[in-house]
C-alpha cells in the first residue's frame, strides 16, 4: 500500500504494469533538473575563468569538491530512505539543487560558485538513493531494467535539451553568460514543485532496524558485485576529460559541445532498450557488453586524431552509458531485500562516485599534453573487466 496526502493507495506488486505514476513523475522531475544542470555544465568553466577571473585550476577544485560531497551524502541518504518517507528526502535533494543554481547565478566571485556547486551536488547525493529505491519499490522486479532504463532516458533527454537551450539563448542574449545562469534556475525550481505529485510507499520497518545501520546486513552477493563495479569506477574518469581530449585533437568549442550533445542523444535513445534487454537476459551480461563498448571508445579516443573517428567513438560512448547506468542500478536492486533498497543503492552510488573522483585525480595528473596515456590505461583495464564479467555471466546463464 502507499499513502498519498493521507490516503492509502495500492503499491506495486510482483505483477502488473511497470510504467507507474511514480515512475512517470520522477522521470519528469529528473528531466527538468537535468535540463537545468546540463545547461550550466558547458558554460561553467568559461564563467569561472573568463567572467570571474578564476585560474583554470579552480575549475577542477570546484568540480572535485562538489562531486566528493555528493558521493559521501549518498550513503547517509540511502540509510535514511529505508527508515523514513522517501518523498521528503527526494524533495530536499531537488530543492538543494535549485538553491545551488541560484547561488551560482548571483555569484560575484569563484568561492560563491564553489558553495553553489557543493549545495547543488549535495542535493544530488540526498535525492539519488531515495529516488532509485522508490522506483524499485514501485515497479515489478521483473521489469526493473525497463523502469530504470526509462528513467535514465528521460533524465538524459534533459541533458540534450539543456545544452541546446543554452546555445540558442547564448546567441539570442548577445553571448552573455550571466542571463543563462538565471534561465537554468527555472526548470530547477519546476522540478522541485513536481516532486509533490509523488506517492510515498508506506512501509513497516522493524523497530530494531531504526537503531543503526550494519553493512553486514547487506547480502554477500551485493558486496561482491559492488566490489567489481567500484573497481571499474576507478578507471571511469569524468566526461569533462573526454571533452578535453576532443579539444586537444583540434575540436572547436562549438564542436565539443556538439559532440557532447551527440553523446547524450545516443544515451537517451538506447537507455530504455538496454534496460529491456537486461530484463530479458541478465543485467550482468548487458553491463559486460557496456564495458566492452567503453574499452573500444576509450582506447580509440586515445589512439586517434581523426575528427570523424572521434565523433563515432563519442557516439559509441553514449551506448556504453546506456548499457551500464540504469542497468547497474537495476542489477543492484535485484541483489537487495526490500528493506535495504535505499541503503544498498546509497552504498553503491556513493562508493562509485568516490571511485570516479579518484579516477579524475589520477587521470588529470597523468594527462600530459594530450591525455593518451590515461585513456589507454582505462580502456585496457575495462577490456579485462569486461572479459571477466562476460565469462561469469555466460557461465551463470548456462547453469540457470
Amino acid at each position: 500500500m502507499t499513502e498519498d496526502a493521507g490516503r492509502i493507495v495500492p503499491a506495486a506488486t510482483g505483477s502488473g504494469g511497470w510504467l507507474t505514476r511514480n515512475l512517470k513523475v520522477v522521470s519528469g522531475v529528473s528531466f527538468l533538473q537535468d535540463a537545468a544542470s546540463e545547461l550550466l555544465y558547458p558554460i561553467l568553466p568559461i564563467f569561472l575563468t573568463v567572467t570571474l577571473g578564476a585560474p583554470a585550476a579552480v575549475v577542477g577544485v570546484v568540480e572535485g569538491l562538489a562531486e566528493g560531497a555528493a558521493s559521501v551524502t549518498k550513503v547517509a541518504a540511502g540509510w535514511l530512505s529505508d527508515r523514513y518517507r522517501r518523498r521528503p528526502l527526494i524533495g530536499l535533494g531537488y530543492g538543494l539543487a535549485a538553491v545551488g543554481k541560484v547561488l551560482v547565478a548571483v555569484a560575484g566571485a569563484w568561492p560563491m560558485v564553489l558553495a553553489g556547486r557543493c549545495v547543488d551536488r549535495l542535493g544530488k547525493g540526498v535525492r539519488g538513493a531515495p529516488r532509485d529505491a522508490l522506483i524499485a519499490a514501485d515497479v515489478p522486479a521483473a521489469a526493473r531494467g525497463r523502469a530504470f532504463g526509462f528513467h535514465r532516458s528521460m533524465d538524459t533527454a534533459g541533458a540534450v535539451v539543456g545544452p541546446l537551450i543554452g546555445l540558442a539563448a547564448f546567441e539570442l542574449l548577445h553571448q552573455r553568460i550571466r542571463p543563462l545562469l538565471w534561465i537554468a534556475v527555472v526548470p530547477a525550481v519546476a522540478s522541485v514543485a513536481l516532486v509533490a505529485a509523488l506517492r510515498d510507499p508506506a512501509r513497516a520497518t522493524p523497530v530494531g532496524e531504526r537503531l543503526g545501520w550494519n553493512p553486514r546486513r547487506l547480502p554477500g552477493r551485493f558486496w561482491r558485485t559492488v566490489a567489481v563495479l567500484v573497481l571499474f569506477s576507478l578507471v571511469n574518469f569524468p566526461d569533462a576529460l573526454l571533452l578535453l581530449r576532443l579539444h586537444d585533437i583540434g575540436f572547436t568549442v562549438p564542436a565539443v559541445i556538439g559532440a557532447y550533445v551527440t553523446y547524450n542523444v545516443v544515451y537517451t535513445l538506447l537507455s530504455y532498450p538496454a534496460g529491456a534487454l537486461a530484463d530479458r537476459m541478465t543485467p550482468a551480461l548487458v553491463f559486460a557488453v557496456g564495458l566492452t563498448v567503453f574499452a573500444v571508445a576509450y582506447t580509440g579516443l586515445g589512439l586517434t586524431r581523426s575528427h570523424t573517428a572521434a565523433w563515432l567513438l563519442i557516439a559509441g560512448y553514449g551506448g556504453f552509458t546506456a548499457l551500464t547506468d540504469g542497468v547497474g542500478k537495476a542489477w543492484i536492486s535485484g541483489l537487495l531485500p526490500a528493506t535495504a533498497q535505499g541503503s544498498g543503492q546509497g552504498v553503491f552510488q556513493g562508493l562509485s562516485g568516490l571511485g570516479v573522483l579518484a579516477a579524475g585525480v589520477w587521470a588529470g595528473l597523468a594527462w600530459g599534453a594530450d591525455g593518451r596515456l590515461p585513456l589507454l590505461v582505462s580502456g585496457l583495464t575495462a577490456a579485462v573487466l569486461a572479459a571477466g564479467l562476460l565469462s561469469a555471466a555466460t557461465a551463470n546463464r548456462r547453469t540457470a
